[in-house]
């Protein structure tokens, strides 16, 4: 199942699960699939995280081009609340951002275009998160904005004092303080 969110682009997934006594089967990427749904992205990178604790912030991150990446997001363990802010200069969403929960029992996932910061927050201890790239790792073209910027107003359903960051997390600089490397393209 597709749903479309606020954010044009940005889709919130759920493959078919097949039940039997011995457990389940989800098909959790199928390239055919997603491009019957417009969604012709090519990754090339997975990743997957863990993170102990609840509060846990890991965010809010982008790769610049030529290194941009879009993503297809999912949980493999444990619930997570998903965030996409559009950057992509000249947007009429611009600076908006959405959030979804994603779980391993749900088996949703999001997909974020290029031109999207993107973070999450651990909602469960020991989550286990898995995500597709469309670009490998480029340290270089990597960026960071505070997850608690007062002007992106994100409702992580946590105190900001208590999230768990990294160093470079916490050192993230501000949305106002941020020059976006991306311009919006009308697609219609």
């Amino acid at each position: 199942m597709i749903y479309e969110t606020a954010l044009t682009g940005v889709i919130e997934l759920t493959p078919r699960r097949f039940v039997d006594s011995r457990g389940h089967f989800s098909e959790t990427y199928n390239a055919d699939t997603l491009a019957q749904h417009g969604i012709t992205t090519q990754f090339v990178q997975d990743n997957q995280s863990y993170s102990r604790d609840i509060g846990t912030v890991r965010g809010l991150h982008f790769q610049a081009p030529p290194s941009a990446q879009a993503k297809l997001v999912r949980v493999l363990q444990g619930i997570i609340w998903d965030v996409a802010v559009d950057i992509r200069k000249g947007s009429p969403t611009y600076g908006q951002w959405v959030g979804c929960e994603l779980s391993a029992e749900k088996a949703n996932q999001l997909f974020i275009p290029e031109g999207f910061l993107h973070g999450f927050v651990t909602r469960s201890v020991d989550c286990m998160v898995a995500y597709k790239c469309s670009a490998t790792y480029a340290p270089a073209t990597e960026g960071s904005v505070r997850f608690d910027d007062p002007d992106l107003a994100i409702d992580w359903g946590i105190n900001a004092q208590d999230a768990a960051l990294s160093d470079k997390d916490a050192a993230a600089v501000s949305f106002a303080a941020f020059a976006s490397p991306f311009v919006y393209e009308r697609t219609d």
